[in-house]
């Protein structure tokens, strides 16, 4: 209680405080009332980042999701090596997210990036990816799904083998097929499962910095341009320290929103 009151309660009051003043670190900060949220509501900027935070979670969220869920049920078997495989999958989520956008800048590369060097054997020009307005969002999206599927996937992995393997049976007494199986005892049974994750990666999509700011730098044509992105180089680029403070409390609220807004559609009938 005593770190997460020193950690979590304090800086985020302080933070609020903040985001009501006028303040560059460098002077003291000068009480300015709202004047930082109605310059928000102006801020043409925040808007763009706003709708490619959004752009970027409708692609993120349900990718991520399928991809974790295909590879737990890929690996939700007894077999000689498996744990190979869902070690291996799970490996990325263990490098820092510095080294992997760093990793796929050269996988992304239009030169000499492997993607790219494949496309050309079929015959297929492959496009300037992250320099691209077209591709830029879609290959962060790529790598950040890449790179964190594997601990969805290990949670899909827990869910998948806490389902009774009598439901199955019974099932299959009464002649249903692999896909009735998934979709009338698999799908429902993972509903408290598929919640977490499904919460856990719209918070993570409206957080997402750390990809653009190394593989992009908000671009090209700041269509990489994240909220957090923007609050980033308010703060620390242009030490505008109180309006990234209010933006980071308006991005807090649409966070708090699409969670509740989650939990109200498919939360509701969940028991933890």
């Amino acid at each position: 209680m005593i770190l997460f009151l020193i950690f979590t309660v304090i800086p985020s009051i302080m933070a609020l405080y903040l985001s009501f003043t006028d303040y560059n670190v460098i002077q003291s900060p000068t009480f300015i009332g709202i004047k930082n949220y109605k310059t928000i509501l102006e801020d043409s900027f925040f808007w763009i980042s706003l709708k490619n935070t959004f752009y970027y979670t409708a692609l993120y969220v349900p990718l991520g999701i399928v991809v974790s869920l295909s590879a737990a049920l890929l690996l939700n078997r007894k077999k000689i090596g498996i744990n190979f495989f869902r070690m291996s999958f799970y490996l990325p989520v263990l490098s820092s997210a510095v080294a992997t956008a760093t990793i796929w800048i050269w996988i992304l590369n239009p030169q000499y990036g492997i993607i790219n060097t494949v496309l050309s054997w079929f015959g297929i020009n492959g496009p300037a990816w992250l320099a691209d307005t077209r591709w830029a969002m879609i290959s962060i999206v790529i790598m950040s799904v890449w790179a964190s599927f594997g601990s969805n996937m290990m949670i899909f992995l827990a869910g998948l083998q806490g389902i009774p393997d009598y439901l199955y049976e019974s099932a299959r007494l009464d002649g249903a097929n692999k896909w009735q199986l998934f979709w009338y005892i698999t799908i429902p049974s993972l509903r408290s499962t598929t919640f977490f994750v499904t919460t856990m990666l719209f918070i993570g999509a409206f957080q997402m910095f750390d990809q653009a700011f190394v593989m992009t730098q908000g671009g090209p044509g700041n269509t990489t341009l994240t909220l957090v992105y923007y609050i980033y180089n308010n703060g620390f680029g242009s030490l505008k320290m109180g309006y990234a403070s209010a933006l980071s409390f308006v991005l807090f609220i649409i966070i708090l929103t699409v969670s509740l807004i989650n939990m109200k559609f498919n939360g509701e009938n969940i028991q933890f």
